[in-house]
């Protein structure tokens, strides 16, 4: 052997690949039994000879060692020589010799017989299948015997699915499983449920095991007892456990509406939790879905600027409908240039009116990335580019290219922002919840409230407090101040109703105050206590609700985005294109006709 780095070279060099050529030219040349033997003892010995000395060679020179034969460059094509009638004879004459002792000889005519016909059978295999998948031949020959044993089976499936190239890149994707599993596989491949379902649809990644018996935890293989990757690897659909999937985006009241599903026990799956491929969702989702909960579950789907997007896409496969959320992208716009991120998310404390700064210095605009927001000269930049920033766009206006591969929803059901603000919200989910079937809070407020925590959200995190720290008799008396009514602590008392909201922006209604109960007795037993805490708190109030108004002031409005798009007709028939192309449905409905500043759009 000249080149231990080739795969090629270091097979044929092996004990029954020589072993086997002597073979052939014994069955071409002929030459006598006695000389063949011979020539085969001669082999066997000079091959244990080498292997010796290579032994030898890499106990005092271990950097000389051979790398492993999968490590070659060549190794994919060197396992075609395994498949070689010299290889298979050559197996054939070192297992009879292994086992000469327990009669072998006597079927050893048999076994050659049966080697030059399994010879045959694949290269048949491999000239008829290679154009179904390019690496049979690495698929078969870790399932060289298992293949042989079905191979009728194998060739009538292959044959039905012969055009239709996804299952059979399944197949031989997992082909290990495939085997092992076959007559479950089999049965489910040549059903009229995968025929209707799968192939007549030309799905792009159907399904190797059947979806009813995976949610079925009685059948022997489901959900439970299969990994969430490996489910992955065979396209199996994600567990059935969700109602209904939500269609999002930026600016279309997502997160509200998440909010208030949330009082209606309707849980957003992993609706914080954003990874970078598809994979890594379809994992997350796997998991809660597969095991029985007690709430409503639903899969949301905000964006699509991510790797593996169309197969995860594909993998939710249960026949429920849609909610798309949807606003006028005008407005989505705007909102995108007065978006604020806070720059910290810990629980903000204050204890001196005077020294509160720290509390409203908490945020960046996202666009420019500081607390000044975007110029219209920078506004001009990013829509005269907008056709370049796909992955944005992508991001916010989008619902039609959802749609187009989720194959399997029941209906789309379109709520516009509006229909989720200015005290609508709790008719609207009502609406919902007689469709999708959820219970509703009785408290309407829970529900309309959180139309306005908008602008809160960009002074603090409103699922964490904003602790006021009041000092009295050597102690901290402390007061929370949450953004979410169902953040209070079941050990604290909710005292909202004793500080002044009127005259403030309706935004602030959505603040909920509460205090731990040994405090309350103490400030309710003393008069001037109670006094100075109220009028702290208002005080604090007064400066939410200024910053509120200073953040209205100064966002960008409808307007200054039309006229910039006025002057950019190609940015503008662009835009209006996408619109027109995702929301296609919508707007030819009803609620469709008051996206009033999107049609103002001249193109």
């Amino acid at each position: 052997m000249h080149n231990p780095n080739s795969a090629i070279e270091r097979v044929k060099n092996h004990l029954a690949y020589k072993l086997g050529q002597a073979m052939i030219e014994f069955t071409n040349n002929g030459g006598g039994y006695i000389a063949l033997f011979k020539k085969l003892y001669k082999i066997k010995k000079q091959h244990k000879k080498e292997q010796k000395i290579y032994q030898q060679t890499i106990q005092v020179f271990p950097q000389l060692k051979y790398p492993n034969l999968e490590t070659c460059s060549d190794y994919e094509q060197a396992l075609k020589y395994k498949f070689h009638l010299s290889y298979m004879l050559g197996e054939v004459l070192i297992k009879a010799d292994k086992t000469w002792h327990k009669g072998s000889g006597f079927k050893l005519k048999n076994d050659i017989k049966k080697a030059n016909k399994e010879f045959k059978i694949f290269k048949e295999i491999f000239n008829n299948f290679a154009k179904l998948s390019p690496n049979i031949i690495k698929i078969i020959s870790k399932n060289k015997q298992a293949f042989l044993k079905e191979l009728p089976r194998i060739q009538n499936i292959l044959k039905i699915h012969q055009d239709y190239q996804p299952i059979l890149d399944n197949i031989f994707h997992n082909f290990n499983y495939f085997i092992q599993n076959f007559n479950l596989i089999e049965e489910w491949l040549l059903s009229n449920d995968f025929n209707e379902k799968y192939k007549k649809e030309n799905h792009p990644y159907p399904s190797l095991l059947d979806p009813k018996k995976l949610n079925d935890e009685k059948e022997k293989i489901n959900y439970k007892n299969i990994p969430a990757e490996l489910a992955w690897e065979m396209n199996l659909p994600l567990p059935d456990g969700y109602k209904f999937v939500l269609i999002g985006g930026h600016g279309t009241g997502e997160k509200a509406f998440q909010e208030m599903l949330s009082r209606c026990n309707v849980k957003i799956l992993e609706k914080n939790i954003w990874y970078d491929n598809g994979l890594d969702r379809y994992k997350a989702f796997y998991g809660n879905l597969k095991i029985k909960n007690n709430y409503i579950a639903c899969i949301p789907i905000l964006e699509c600027n991510f790797y593996q997007y169309d197969k995860y896409l594909h993998m939710i496969n249960k026949h429920v409908p849609a909610i798309c959320l949807v606003r006028d992208p005008i407005k989505i716009m705007t909102s995108v240039y007065n978006y604020k991120i806070l720059k910290n998310k810990d629980n903000l404390t204050f204890s001196n009116l005077n020294c509160t700064d720290h509390l409203f210095d908490n945020y960046y605009y996202a666009v420019t990335k500081n607390k000044t927001i975007a110029s219209k000269k920078e506004i001009e930049n990013g829509i005269n580019n907008i056709k370049n920033i796909n992955k944005h766009i992508r991001f916010t206006y989008i619902a039609r290219t959802h749609l187009k591969n989720l194959k399997n929803i029941s209906h789309v059901y379109y709520i516009d922002v509006s229909e989720i603000s200015n005290n609508k919200a709790y008719e609207t989910l009502y609406r919902l919840s007689k469709i999708i079937e959820f219970n509703m809070p009785n408290d309407d407020k829970l529900i309309n409230n959180l139309s306005y925590t908008h602008y809160l959200r960009f002074i603090f995190d409103i699922k964490k407090p904003i602790i006021y720290k009041h000092y009295f008799n050597n102690k901290f008396i402390e007061i929370y101040l949450y953004g979410s009514y169902n953040m209070i602590n079941k050990n604290f008392y909710d005292i909202t109703n004793m500080f002044n909201f009127k005259n403030k922006e309706l935004h602030m209604n959505n603040i909920f105050i509460s205090i731990k109960k040994n405090h309350l007795y103490e400030i309710l037993c003393n008069g001037d206590l109670l006094y100075e805490i109220k009028l702290n708190i208002n005080i604090f109030l007064d400066k939410i609700n200024n910053m509120i108004n200073m953040f209205k002031k100064e966002s960008i409005k409808d307007n200054d985005i039309l006229e910039i798009l006025s002057k950019n007709y190609e940015s503008s028939r662009f835009f209006k294109q996408l619109i027109e192309y995702e929301f296609f449905d919508f707007l030819n409905s009803d609620k469709g006709k008051n996206w009033y500043s999107y049609k103002e759009i001249k193109t």
